[in-house]
């Protein structure tokens, strides 16, 4: 009988990460994941799937970062997966009147913290000759989107970390593959109207509007079955973006 497998996922109590936890845990692996804010969510996400663990983490703080990938792997032996989901958006607005204060928090949070977690968790990755690491960048990562230049510009980092990541650890045993989402039914679109969702609809291929179960979906994919992929960007956006 195969050992039962592990995975952290951070920002893990709402959207695509709590739909990533929920996949993983009906596939029967060991789920840790980091929270923050969303405390009512994140207990009855524990209630919901018993034997989950959540450990709540600043991943704008280092330390909270390390602190985060050092109790997931005493909680659970070690990581056979690490899920980078944990990120934020600023609203829309011009580079000029961005400030300084929400450029660095915006890179702390979507790009420092992955270069962290990725650092604390590789070790353990490298000595056991096998891992999985999957990066969630956007397609304005891809494209860049005119009044969001820094959030483009951190989830096209990630897709940086990502690419180089993987030519460095491949001869290790280990996997970095980034999810690089569209439009999708999450808290981080709240703002918009039914008028916006609609324009959007009409403008991807497909004709709809992301769940973050399909999101949920590649991450399975390249944590679980992509056993020959790696360093690859994977658009779940309904065509907007070819």
């Amino acid at each position: 009988m195969n050992a039962i497998k592990t995975v952290l996922i951070t920002g893990g109590s709402r959207g695509i990460g709590r739909a990533a936890v929920e996949r993983f845990f009906r596939e029967g692996w060991a789920v840790a994941f980091g929270w923050l804010h969303a405390e009512e969510e994140t207990r009855r996400l524990c209630v919901r799937l018993p034997g989950v663990t959540a450990i709540r983490a600043d991943l704008a703080d280092p330390a909270g970062c390390e602190s985060l990938v050092r109790s997931a792997e005493q909680t659970l032996g070690h990581l056979d997966g690490l899920v980078l989901n944990a990120g934020i958006a600023l609203p829309q607005g011009l580079l000029t009147d961005l400030s300084l204060e929400d450029w660095d928090r915006l890179f702390a949070v979507n790009v420092r913290s992955a270069f962290l977690c990725c650092r604390a968790a590789l070790p353990g990755m490298i000595r056991r000759q096998q891992g999985s690491i999957v990066t969630l960048s956007s397609m304005w990562g891809q494209t860049g989107g005119s009044c969001e230049a820094a959030y483009s510009a951190s989830k096209a980092a990630v897709i940086g970390l990502t690419r180089a990541l993987a030519k460095e650890v491949g001869p290790s045993g280990v996997r970095v593959n980034c999810v690089a989402p569209g439009v999708i039914s999450t808290d981080m679109n709240r703002s918009l109207s039914e008028a916006d969702f609609s324009a959007l609809r009409e403008e991807t291929p497909l004709g709809a509007i992301g769940s973050p179960e399909e999101a949920a979906d590649a991450i399975w994919y390249f944590t679980a079955r992509a056993s020959f992929v790696t360093g690859q960007v994977l658009g779940v956006n309904g065509g907007m973006v070819i």
